[in-house]
């Protein structure tokens, strides 16, 4: 099975830390019958938090034995209704039903379900198949000096790409007599933890736990552990029955090419979702970079789409990043920002506290 690691909004696979291609599920194709029930289903012993997946489950087959979905015959009907009753019992900023015929052919729904500080809807809204789709910006769009010794590099998403992460470990090393590095993700939709495992090592100076991870036991047994391979990942202890808990923790270079002494600013806004947002907790937690910027989006559960029947998929989350002092994720809330200022002045304010401004 494919190990690569993501947390949050890819398609038909579990997207283990946003947006980009991800981990299949595998799991079998949904047999006929009520969609409704197939989800409770799946809910019941998949999602993130059992207590509540079990009250999903129990709200979906009510409403299914009182007939509350048997006369909606479009897909994407159906998919809007389950995903309002879902949400309106226990808002989930990545849980949706949607047509399977939604799902892009490079593993994106359309479109992107995370829409800023906004609410997500209850289901993407239909496209004309032959929209076109708006043209995807490159993951890494910025890298280098901006100012005397002080760096700056920009991030869109955070993909499971070894150039990516290559090119993040080689602005490192060729700024490594930087004074402050300034690491932009105010618009950064999610990915993989292979760029932030490329560049930590630079800036801290001893062996550090990041963040922790939790998943459903079950999905974890029947698919395998994606985080079990990554040299960045270990198991931890404390999770509560039926839960797998991992950590993500950071190994310090040993030669010179490191940036110890420097100060590190993390941009954020209301657009930094999902992967971006454990980086941003990441640096929270350990207290390594000063954010500057606007509450992120809110938006951590992790999981992939699996099929339900009736032409239908869900979201599933089966997993969430934690605050490995507190046990508590950002889900719907966000992680608030060292220095609150409009995303507009984050640059301007991170370039002042680096000493490049008056």
């Amino acid at each position: 099975m494919d190990r690569r690691i993501f947390l949050g909004l890819s398609a038909a696979a579990i997207a283990m830390i946003g947006g980009g291609s991800a981990i299949a599920l595998d799991g079998p194709a949904a047999p006929g019958g009520d969609p409704a029930l197939t989800l409770a289903d799946l809910l019941e012993t998949g999602y993130v938090i059992p207590e509540i997946g079990k009250r999903y489950a129990a709200m979906l087959r009510q409403k299914a034995a009182a007939g509350a979905y048997k006369d909606i015959a479009d897909p994407a009907e159906l998919g809007q209704r389950l995903t309002a009753d879902l949400l309106a019992l226990s808002p989930d900023r990545h849980l949706r039903v949607m047509p399977a015929a939604m799902l892009g052919s490079n593993d994106r729904p359309q479109p992107r379900p995370v829409d800023g500080a906004k609410p997500l809807p209850s289901a993407p809204p239909s496209r004309a198949p032959s929209a076109p789709r708006p043209p995807r910006r490159a993951p890494l769009e910025d890298a280098g000096w901006i100012a005397n010794q002080v760096a700056y590099i920009r991030f869109t998403e955070f993909p499971d790409d070894p150039d990516i992460a290559a090119a993040s470990d080689r602005f490192m090393r060729e700024h490594a007599s930087a004074k402050a590095v300034i690491v932009d993700c105010l618009y950064n939709g999610g990915g993989g933890v292979a760029p932030m495992n490329a560049m930590l090592p630079y800036i801290f100076a001893k062996p550090t736990v990041l963040v922790q991870m939790e998943m459903v036991e079950s999905i974890a047994k029947a698919r395998g552990n994606p985080f079990a391979e990554d040299a960045f990942m270990r198991p931890a202890s404390g999770a509560a029955p039926g839960i797998v808990r991992t950590e993500h923790y950071v190994v310090p270079r040993t030669d010179e090419t490191r940036l110890f002494g420097a100060k590190v600013f993390y941009l954020v806004s209301g657009r930094t979702a999902s992967a971006a947002e454990h980086l941003a907790l990441a640096f929270k937690h350990t207290g390594r970079a000063t954010l500057i910027g606007e509450t992120t989006a809110g938006a951590n559960h992790f999981g992939g789409f699996e099929p339900i029947g009736g032409g239908l998929v869900v979201f599933l989350p089966v997993g969430r990043t934690i605050d490995p002092a507190t046990g508590k994720d950002w889900e719907g809330a966000g992680i608030a920002p060292d220095v609150a200022v409009a995303p507009t002045l984050a640059l301007q304010e991170a370039l002042r506290r680096a000493g490049a401004m008056a």
